[in-house]
């Protein structure tokens, strides 16, 4: 039987797609205690970014959300996995990162790594309130716009 976060999942049209293997060396999610750490993730839809590029450059503001919102899909991800399949063990999201590849004049980081933000809150509601950093960097792996790595409270 779905929980109640994948009811919202699906609510919001959301289906969660197959993991990605890291593309580096590292772990895709660490699980001490209560919390899970998971590792910055890209905006892949179906294998493809769905964004690349700099913002400020030829990737809209617009483009970005949708790609930190992906990212942040992404997350969910693994963090279902690091909780046994059973999202509604999710007692908080704690804490998100942003990096966006941006050129140097380029200021709106924060409105970009609202997609993410926005779906935390829309998926979790209250608990999906968090801590965010949003940083502008001059490159992302595979010349993604956008990565999203997160932490979270578990039961």
């Amino acid at each position: 039987m779905a929980g109640r976060i994948d009811a919202k999942l699906k609510e919001l049209g959301i289906v969660l797609p197959t993991p990605t293997a890291p593309i580096a060396n590292y772990v895709p999610f660490v699980v001490t205690g209560h919390l899970v750490v998971i590792s910055g993730q890209i905006p892949l839809h179906n294998g493809t970014l769905v964004a690349t590029g700099k913002l400020g450059g030829a990737v809209s503001l617009e483009r970005g959300q949708e790609a930190a919102r992906t990212s942040f899909i992404n997350l969910l991800v693994h963090l279902k996995a690091a909780c046994g399949g059973d999202l509604d063990r999710v007692v908080r999201v704690v804490r998100l990162g942003g990096f966006v590849a941006c050129t140097p004049d380029f200021a709106d980081q924060p409105k970009v790594v609202n997609g993410a933000s926005d779906l935390a809150v829309a998926v979790f509601g209250e608990a999906g309130r968090h801590a965010r950093s949003a940083v502008g960097v001059p490159a992302l792996p595979l010349d993604a716009a956008v990565e999203v790595e997160g932490m979270f409270e578990i039961a």
